[in-house]
């Protein structure tokens, strides 16, 4: 396995430099992770739509409702979990070959945020990012986890495809705002996990509706609905409709969480009706043994 992260005894130190990795084994085909009942992925085909702000609010939420809990930022180029949870360490060793991920409001967490801090990009091709996903599914000591939420970057690229490669997900959210350009591309994931065989947890519509702070009337200013409509072609779930709230945006840049102001806080109700809605599903689709997931060549 190429060493994308160094361990050493200090702990976690850099990124290694992205050297090409040795000719692949034969795929053994996904295989779950040891004590993680539940894998959510929530994704999006376009960047801007606040998939990131979701993933790290819903994980907060299953937190904060007593379950246990672990966020994977897979999103490599524009790794956010970092600065919306308020984390700036690096991970430390846990064992041989295995790092201990950080925790945030009783959360754990693992991003490329926290091995490559500062303004310097990721420039990877496909089998980097790869490893990348691999190494953070296997070489992190995750635990016992009831919920895995990993926040994709936009749109159907490598990252997707190495992680239902790496493990079989319970299902997948797919966020977007209710405006026709977002939603154009929103249908494209939504298309991307039924190829490959992801169940739909379903379709949230983010930035659904702003209330006027003077007036308290509701302004579309994206539109309204047209995630909703979009759930009902597709005939997957929608999962309902969150409101845009400039209290989350501050608490996001703060490195707090709207969620942490508990489920009867205006500013996070809607995003504890969503995260309600995605146990539901989630318990559903376990029931129903899902529908599987299948190698990617």
């Amino acid at each position: 396995m190429v060493a994308l992260f160094l361990l050493s005894s200090t702990g976690v130190t850099h990124l290694s430099s992205p050297i090409p990795p040795p000719a692949a084994r034969p795929a053994l085909g996904p295989q779950p992770l040891p004590g993680v009942d539940a894998i959510i992925a929530v994704g999006s085909g376009k960047g801007g739509v606040g998939k990131t702000t979701l993933a790290v609010n819903l994980a907060v939420a299953l937190a904060k409702m007593g379950h246990k809990v672990g966020l994977l930022d897979a999103d490599v180029y524009g790794p956010n979990v970092p600065l919306m949870l308020g984390v700036n360490q690096q991970p430390r060793m846990a064992g041989e070959n295995r790092i201990e991920p950080l925790e945030a409001f009783g959360v754990k967490v693992i991003s490329v945020g926290f091995l490559n801090p500062g303004d310097k990009p990721i420039i990877w091709r496909g089998p980097m990012l790869h490893q990348i996903v691999k190494q953070f599914l296997a070489q992190v000591a995750w635990g016992n986890l009831d919920y895995m939420v990993v926040d994709l970057p936009p749109g159907t690229g490598d990252i997707a495809l190495s992680l239902v490669q790496s493990v079989p997900l319970t299902g997948a959210i797919v966020v977007s705002t209710p405006s026709d350009v977002s939603l154009q591309d929103a249908r494209k994931a939504v298309e991307m996990f039924r190829q490959m065989k992801v169940d739909l947890v379903g379709v949230v519509e983010n930035m659904s509706y702003f209330v006027c702070p003077h007036c308290h009337h509701e302004i579309d200013i994206f539109s309204r609905g047209g995630a909703e409509t979009m759930a009902k072609h597709f005939a997957v779930p929608f999962l309902g409709s969150i409101e845009l709230d400039p209290e989350v945006r501050k608490a996001g840049d703060g490195g707090k969480p709207v969620v942490l102001a508990g489920e009867n806080s205006p500013h996070a109700t809607s995003i504890y009706q969503f995260a309600q809605t995605v146990l539901a599903r989630v318990a559903e689709i376990k029931g129903g043994e899902g529908t599987g997931v299948i190698q990617i060549q």
